[in-house]
């Protein structure tokens, strides 16, 4: 046997890789990328809005209304949420004035406990915000907080159409079921969406054929309401006053002057001064439609102004009305108009 080097050591078993270990970890580090990007989904936004969710809406619509109001970044997340804990079927219909919180708390507040205690109030047509503010006050709610949002609306939730410096006008006259101590700003949204309903594109064109803007269709419309008797007059009266617009004659409305004064119609009083008051407001001494609208008005009042009747048998424009004996007098020259008061009374 030759002497030589001594045969090489058998090498070292390898140590079992601990593939699992990886995997496991892995899937938790995913697992735990997967939890955080949906609390950030579901968690807050800090963002507030007034929002309807309607009657009937089930998790999937109250989600995207949710998401397209920046209250959660996800509405579909949010529906997903609400399934999870089994609240889908609770979500309650209604206004709201929300902020982005979190899913959970936008949750609860949308699936609030018992039945919400809701108030009728009755506004009718022709009223002024003012007056409406009155009837919320006495109604327990803060007919303050409300006129002072009327008369300084937020330009983010005020509609294009309103070009005046208030929500003059644009408070729908209705029957309404507001949730006891509702937010002034719930309740003026809920008179501005109803009012909305209203403008539709083919009204919206009619009012354009006239040389109208909204705003114009809705302050004409106001002054109809304020002028007339009943709603079968507002047609005729409205044709006078477009009449006048056309010819370049000044509207020459009480109404507008008492709006300038802060007084009711029958508290005017010529002889002392109040027909000359320096108010674009006054029509007597400013031609043409004033600022905004002077009270709000009606659905009756707002077609009569899209539909007017503006001219007699004859062919002949109205341009002259005035009311006596529980009927409405139209007449197409002074001289008529002159002769049909002297009738009546003198």
């Amino acid at each position: 046997m030759s002497e030589g080097k001594p045969a090489p050591l058998p090498p070292a078993p390898r140590p079992r890789r601990r593939w699992w270990v990886a995997a496991l970890l892995a899937a938790l580090l995913f697992l735990a990328a997967l939890a955080g990007w949906i609390a950030w989904l579901l968690g807050p936004t800090g963002t507030s809005a007034i929002v309807e969710i309607p009657k009937g809406a089930g998790a999937q619509t109250v989600g995207r209304i949710l998401e397209e109001n920046g209250l959660v970044r996800s509405g579909r997340a949010f529906a997903l949420y609400a399934r999870a804990r089994g609240l889908a079927g609770r979500l309650q219909s209604g206004y709201y004035k929300l902020t982005g919180e979190g899913a959970a708390a936008l949750l609860e507040d949308l699936t609030g406990a018992g039945e919400q205690v809701l108030v009728r109030l009755v506004f009718p047509e022709g009223w002024r915000a003012v007056d409406y503010a009155r009837r919320l006050s006495a109604a327990g709610f803060d007919g303050e907080g409300f006129l002072e949002i009327v008369d300084h609306p937020p330009a983010e939730w005020t509609p294009a159409y309103v070009e005046g410096p208030t929500l003059e006008g644009y408070l729908f006259p209705d029957t309404y079921d507001l949730p006891k101590g509702a937010d002034p700003a719930v309740i003026v949204t809920v008179m501005l969406r109803r009012f909305d309903r209203e403008v539709t594109p083919e009204r919206v064109e009619a009012a354009k054929a006239l040389g109208l803007s909204v705003h114009g269709w809705v302050t004409l419309a106001s002054i109809v309401q304020a002028e007339a008797g009943g709603p079968e007059e507002m047609p005729a009266i409205a044709g006078v006053f477009l009449n006048r617009l056309d010819a370049g004659m000044p509207l020459q409305s009480d109404p507008t002057v008492a709006y300038a004064l802060g007084k009711k119609l029958p508290e005017l009083d010529r002889y002392a001064g109040d027909f000359e008051v320096d108010s674009l407001y006054n029509t007597y001494r400013y031609p043409g439609l004033p600022p905004g609208p002077i009270d709000n008005p009606g659905l009756d009042a707002l077609l009569a102004v899209l539909h007017p009747v503006r001219t007699g048998e004859n062919g002949l424009p109205y341009f002259y009305f005035f009311h006596a004996d529980g009927q409405l007098y139209l007449s197409s020259t002074f001289n008529e108009h002159l002769r049909k008061l002297n009738l009546h009374y003198y």
